[in-house]
């Protein structure tokens, strides 16, 4: 590749990079553009570690013909089991390992038994080339501390020189458009793991000012793990945080599900939010969540049990009103969150689902709104004064009939759907 259109790579890729081209489309580029230029490149295949909690990267693939392959993949940790075998046994390893940058190989040659070198020549490359990249410590967000590449011929003369310089200026360049993308990503993936969804776009959006806050009515939800503090207690260590996390994950799943947005982890508490233009969507919503986390505990109980593990289950609040949803706190440490009134209204209703022995509680204002059918799947448990609430109000809950004769499909299912 000459000087020129190696110049015009090099400034395409710095282009889209600051505009935020996603990296499938960096590598389709970076390979299509390199072809045109007369390098004979025949597949390629870039990644990079990130920061997600299932996930340890992301890779993306680029191949000169029809492939069945998908352009882009996630491969989960490579410390144990056969993924650190086959990591292992990899070109990338062996060059971490030796402290080279570049690789090159000849894939006819038998000697070399890196993991996949024989499937690539099984489907007719030629030659090979890998470079690590490493970042410095500056650069470094966990293990996010090299980007890998490498690229293959079917010519049979393989990479010349002129092919090896370019790939040489060039891929650092495609690497930092590719790092600069995945950094993005990994914000957005911090926002909604430890904000949530909608927070997470709001403050990525910019809004970050101390005091910044809107005026909202949303309909809140709060759940508390029954009874935890004594399972925790006789448990051990070890388990008691996989306890919590299962039941947080029953919950979480059926809010996100129904479309509502988890605010925050209090212990094992969760309080979340649904909202609407209509709010008796918004309700509707809400008990659609409730009736998926009932499911969802069946079904972790019964794989519990089976395990030989601790089970339980947990009460729910319902509850609407107006709150200030925005930035709160101090200069340098602040909660996207919401408060008001209603928020600390849900969670004494949430508790009271103890002293009134039931697993789950609405207010007479979320009640109220819904329709003729909905209030009379909800039936009064009694009149109460919360604590810390200035008023007596009626708290309801799911009709115990209507609760145990329900089934997949049924009446209630039917009405939550529609």
């Amino acid at each position: 590749m000459e000087l020129t259109p190696r110049l015009r790579l090099s400034n395409w890729l710095v282009r889209q990079g600051l505009m935020g081209l996603p990296e499938n489309d960096l590598l389709r580029g970076f390979c299509e553009r390199c072809r045109a230029a007369g390098m004979p490149l025949s597949r390629a295949i870039v990644f990079i570690d990130t920061l997600h909690p299932i996930f340890e990267g992301r890779g993306f693939r680029w191949n000169d013909g029809e492939s069945n392959e998908s352009d882009a993949f996630e491969y989960g940790s490579t410390s144990t089991g056969e993924a650190n075998q086959t990591w292992r046994r990899s070109a990338f390893y062996h060059m971490l390992e030796n402290g080279h940058e570049e690789m090159v190989i000849d894939l006819a040659d038998p000697s070399h038994d890196f993991s996949m070198i024989g499937e690539l020549a099984e489907k007719g490359h030629k030659h090979f080339a890998a470079f690590v990249h490493r970042f410095g410590e500056a650069g470094t967000i966990g293990e996010m501390d090299c980007f890998y590449s490498y690229y293959t011929t079917r010519h049979s003369d393989g990479f010349d020189e002129h092919h090896m310089a370019a790939l040489r200026d060039l891929v650092p360049v495609l690497g930092l458009a590719i790092k600069s993308a995945a950094q993005v990503e990994i914000a957005r993936t911090l926002g909604r793991v430890y904000l949530g969804r909608d927070t997470a776009e709001q403050v990525l959006r910019g809004r970050m000012q101390r005091g910044v806050t809107e005026k909202i009515k949303a309909v809140l939800w709060y759940s508390d793990v029954r009874g935890s503090t004594a399972i925790s207690a006789r448990i051990g260590p070890d388990e008691i945080i996989p306890f919590l996390n299962d039941y947080a994950q029953a919950s979480i799943d059926a809010i996100h599900d129904a479309g509502g947005e988890v605010l925050k982890l209090i212990g094992d508490g969760v309080l979340a939010m649904f909202t609407n233009e209509n709010m008796a969507v918004a309700k509707r919503a809400a008990l659609r969540a409730e009736h998926r986390f009932r499911h969802n505990i069946r079904v972790l109980n019964d794989r519990r049990e089976n395990e030989g593990r601790p089970t339980t289950t947990a009460y729910v609040g319902l509850h609407i009103g107006e709150v200030f949803y925005g930035n709160i706190g101090s200069e340098d440490r602040l909660d996207f969150t919401v408060v008001g009134p209603a928020v600390n209204e849900v969670s004494r209703i949430a508790s009271m689902c103890n002293s009134v022995d039931r697993e789950f509680l609405v207010s007479t204002a979320f009640r109220t709104g819904l329709d003729n059918a909905g209030r009379n799947y909800l039936v009064s448990t009694g009149r109460f004064v919360l604590r810390g609430i200035g008023h007596a109000q009626d708290l309801y809950t799911l009709d115990p009939a209507i609760a145990a004769d329900e089934v997949v499909g049924g009446k209630y299912e039917r009405y939550l759907a529609s």
